[in-house]
């Protein structure tokens, strides 16, 4: 009896999450759980030039990004730091950062953190 009790809640569950999902869709979300409401911008960044040659890149892995709009979010912050082009990858979650001048870790660490992600490593 306790078996068929814990099926139908879990049916239950599955289907209420099936209903969500397919109503925020309906309503036009591009991304389930996106903490923009499901409505991330599907515009692109232009690439920013930097002023000097590129005289370096690090590559960043950072953990918490979800989506596109949390991808952008990270493209950005990077690209405030000056002497610093960002090109973030959702897929692999890291961040190519090509730079023309010396740039400490510690920079990049806090301006991705700043934000709400987690920096796992920087090489």
């Amino acid at each position: 009896m306790e078996n068929v009790i814990v099926i139908i809640l879990l049916v239950l569950m599955v289907g209420a999450a099936l209903a969500y999902l397919i109503r925020a869709k309906r309503n036009g979300a591009k991304c389930i759980g996106c903490p923009s409401g499901g409505n991330c911008p599907s515009r692109k960044i232009p690439k920013k030039k930097l002023n000097g040659p590129v005289i370096g890149k690090k590559t960043i892995k950072i953990s918490g990004m979800h989506c596109e709009h949390c991808a952008m979010n990270v493209t950005e912050m990077l690209n405030r730091i000056e002497g610093v082009r960002a090109e973030v990858r959702l897929s692999t979650g890291s961040a190519v950062v090509s730079y023309d001048r010396e740039i400490d870790d510690s920079l990049l660490k806090d301006a991705v953190e700043k934000i709400g992600y987690k920096v796992t490593d920087i090489s």
